[in-house]
């Protein structure tokens, strides 16, 4: 794997923001920074259409420092937010989405996703942020959460409003659409796994790989199941990575870190990571039967010690977990004893 986008490289070795890039004549990156959280920044790419105008690929997480970074991202390629014609959206995390109302209040700009994200959004815009903190306790007790340890993991309903708060999209894109785009050729490409609609772009120009969360370069993205999510997400996800490993773009431009050559290497890596990953839920399982999803994450490998996670990432951890007990089960290799709490052994082949 090549990494062509040394500024952005340099810039995460340094723990810095990236510079605002022309990556071609009628393409930038401008990085919006995620506060508080260790991928640091999203990069939203700004595109210059035929006729006049800007588009926008994701648009940053919804605060006003992103904000900030967004608007002086635009006015340093000599733009405005009120030249945004649209804004594709390649999936409904907040880091993605959450600017995009603010966008199109400004702009006039539309919003368009894929039905199953948007779908989403729009059932969480209607059932509200107490309703999103009932379900997910609920949804960690029957992984094996005591419901004390979920409640404090989850927060009050406070902590997740603006989750509930994000624009519903004015426009949806299917598998093999082309967004409305002006002088490009924006492709949508379908790719569930970490979350039910994220849409990777494929631009048939430039041969140019937009590959929002599905594909990054140095980390795994988060594949987890929730609250009414996909049945078997990590499936998907697989299904998903071996569906654009051998589209030989001329350079992939992720949503985090930087961008890169070879889409096919990368591919066969996080596959190699998933099937390691289950390897080791398999020994685990066999060393602890009978064991919840809840306590199985803690005798995993993690990036720090078991007993320093905490909140949304122990639920991250958990869910995690389940995603990949669930291709286990699919693949015959562990059963649950069923019932509300499943209790996962070996099956006996």
């Amino acid at each position: 794997m090549e990494i062509t986008g040394t500024a952005q490289h340099d810039a995460w070795q340094q723990k810095a923001l990236p510079p605002v890039e022309r990556l071609r004549p009628d393409l930038w990156s401008i990085p919006v920074p995620i506060p508080h959280n260790p991928l640091r920044y999203v990069s939203v790419h700004a595109f210059a259409l035929d006729g006049g105008g800007l588009g926008l690929l994701d648009a940053g997480w919804g605060s006003d420092e992103s904000w900030a970074a967004l608007t002086a991202g635009l006015a340093a390629i000599g733009a405005g937010v009120e030249e945004v014609r649209g804004v594709l959206v390649t999936h409904l995390h907040f880091d993605h989405l959450g600017l995009a109302a603010r966008v199109r209040d400004a702009s006039g700009a539309w919003i368009a996703m894929h039905p199953a994200d948007a779908a989403a959004v729009a059932r969480l815009t209607a059932a509200g942020a107490q309703a999103m903190v009932t379900a997910e306790v609920e949804f960690l007790v029957g992984l094996g959460a005591g419901r004390d340890e979920a409640v404090s993991d989850v927060g009050p309903p406070e902590n997740l409003r603006a989750f509930t708060q994000m624009a519903v999209a004015d426009r949806l894109l299917e598998d093999g659409e082309h967004a409305d785009f002006p002088g490009w050729r924006m492709r949508a490409v379908h790719t569930p796994g970490h979350t039910p609609g994220h849409l990777c772009f494929a631009e048939e120009r430039s041969r140019l790989f937009f590959s929002g969360d599905h594909v990054l370069p140095r980390i795994s993205p988060n594949i987890s199941t929730s609250p009414g999510g996909l049945p078997d997400p990590l499936r998907d996800y697989l299904d998903s990575l071996a569906a654009v490993r051998d589209l030989d773009p001329a350079e992939v431009l992720p949503a985090h870190e930087w961008r890169f050559r070879g889409l096919d290497a990368r591919v066969d890596a996080l596959t190699a990571h998933h099937e390691q990953r289950l390897a080791e839920l398999l020994g685990a399982i066999r060393a602890h039967p009978g064991s919840t999803p809840w306590d199985l994450a803690a005798h995993l490998t993690w990036s720090r010690p078991w007993e320093q996670y905490e909140r949304r990432m122990r639920i991250f951890a958990v869910t995690e977990t389940d995603a990949h007990l669930r291709l286990l089960a699919s693949r015959g290799l562990v059963v649950s004893s069923g019932g509300p709490v499943p209790a996962w052994t070996l099956a006996l082949r």
